[in-house]
């Protein structure tokens, strides 16, 4: 009897184990990103209202601003209009301009994060122009000067280094490329004759109060978690757009990946990472929007094959898991979350039912890597194993990042009858075919099918129907 009882424990410790190292399906996945953005869309449901915490501030802060990246990735996996009314409706409140300034150029980062969200609604409707005029402004204003000291603190590279590498892809101009690298190689390896990168470590000093010979109580370095996470998160979504023959992507792309080993070798064994990455014991436990952005750069390097799956998966699953179960509250708010700050001692002491004093950068983190693991789960009912509509060689179960560059759609099908519509935001069929064998076709090459149809850039909804299925999947379409 003992004997049993013994084989069965170890059974069922073999099973949490197992769990423990898997992700959850792609509807567990979007289930808890939906809960968590309605937690917050329920406390703000109207978007334009000022943040009030020990003062008011307007709602294009960069707490929000971080927000809006999240959310539109959620509106990439859902294409629900009321995701994309409630950022259209944030934009349109603050005339698209930046934080604080209006039409006055402003250099300071933090007051173009909102920039990121603009651009991307811009790219899901060119006739918007007003949507980025003020912003380019700005940007332009950089671009045209000699200076580069701008980016002195490392949440800065988050704040505005994917405004710089959008419009560079929008306005297909490689000086915005090239002073991109200007501003970061300065944070990196000029500010205070050193820069703010320590190369031996792979992390970053979140500014120069923090470079040696400051340590922590302990006389360890400060690599504060979320300043990594803002760089890491910054890479991650300068990356995703740039195009493969930019200047710089493979200096990036490096940094990126010793970053990542770096991350991995120091993460908890619950999951997250700790306040002080380079001190355990300097207000040790977990942290939650450190952990987010690490979560989402290291889901992202392997969906696009910059990192190895048999390597970074593990850590992704930890993590991930760790934070449903530990920090995701039922009601969708998130705990363990430093509030604002720049220091490991910031907002302490943390805890599951401590909530910060802006909860929508953390939320915005949280959605980043819910998008990127969306991607890496396994797939439950969204597509069968047998219909697949493919990027390349990757399964897509949502439209792809409308500034990415990709090269083919193919659909391969099941049997003979099956028929493929293509439908437009207005839900107007603007493209039909039916196969009738079941060799993969071709669908789309940069813009013009196999048919010979050219579609304009935009928002569309791909409609898979054979015997067994009849599916919906959303893309943007950009050449």
């Amino acid at each position: 009897m003992k004997k049993s009882i013994m084989v069965i424990s170890i059974f069922c410790s073999f099973l949490c184990i197992a769990n423990s190292q898997s992700l959850p399906t792609k509807q567990q996945v979007l289930e808890k990103m939906v809960l968590a953005n309605n937690y917050f869309t329920n406390k703000w449901p109207d978007p334009t209202v000022n943040i009030v915490t020990d003062k008011s501030r307007p709602s294009n802060l960069w707490t929000r601003g971080t927000y809006y990246e999240g959310l539109m990735q959620l509106y990439s996996i859902t294409a629900d209009a009321k995701l994309l009314k409630y950022s259209v409706d944030w934009g349109t409140y603050h005339h698209w301009q930046p934080t604080y300034t209006g039409t006055t150029v402003t250099r300071n980062a933090d007051n173009q994060c909102c920039g990121q969200t603009y651009l991307e609604l811009f790219q899901l409707d060119p006739t918007k122009a007003e949507r980025i005029a003020t912003m380019q402004t700005s940007i332009d204003a950089m671009l045209n000067s000699s200076k580069s000291n701008d980016w002195w603190w490392i949440d800065a590279l988050h704040m505005a280094m994917p405004v710089f590498a959008k419009f560079g892809v929008i306005k297909n101009d490689s000086r915005y490329y090239e002073k991109m690298y200007d501003l970061y190689n300065y944070t990196k390896s000029q500010a205070k004759g050193v820069g703010l990168y320590n190369p031996a470590d792979s992390l970053w000093y979140r500014d120069s109060v923090y470079l040696p010979p400051k340590t922590s109580p302990n006389g360890l370095p400060v690599y504060w978690s979320r300043g990594n996470g803002w760089v890491f998160a910054a890479l991650t979504r300068t990356l995703d757009v740039i195009p493969v023959t930019a200047s710089h992507r493979d200096e990036y792309i490096s940094t990126f990946k010793k970053m990542a080993a770096k991350l991995i070798r120091i993460q908890r064994e619950d999951g997250f990472w700790n306040c002080n990455l380079g001190d355990a014991n300097d207000y040790g436990g977990k942290e939650s929007s450190g952990t987010v952005f690490f979560i989402y750069g290291l889901a992202w390097g392997i969906n696009n094959g910059i990192l190895d799956s048999i390597t970074y998966y593990p850590s992704v699953t930890k993590a991930w898991n760790g934070l449903i179960n530990y920090a995701l509250h039922p009601d969708g708010s998130i705990g363990y979350m430093q509030s604002s700050g720049s220091k490991p001692s910031d907002g302490q002491p943390l805890s599951y039912t401590k909530m910060p004093n802006f909860e929508d950068f953390g939320l915005g983190g949280f959605l980043l890597a819910g998008s990127e693991v969306y991607k890496l789960a396994k797939v439950s009912n969204d597509l069968t194993s047998e219909n697949k509509l493919l990027v390349g060689n990757r399964i897509l179960s949502a439209y792809p990042n409308p500034f990415s560059e990709y090269v083919n759609i193919n659909y391969i099908p099941t049997n003979k009858n099956s028929r493929i519509y293509i439908l437009n935001s207005n839900g107007q069929r603007v493209f039909s075919f039916s196969k009738e064998s079941s060799n993969p076709v071709n669908l789309i090459w940069k813009g013009t099918n196999s048919a010979g149809i050219n579609l304009p850039n935009g928002l569309y909804v791909i409609n898979l129907q054979n015997a067994n299925l009849n599916q919906s999947l959303k893309i943007i379409l950009k050449r």
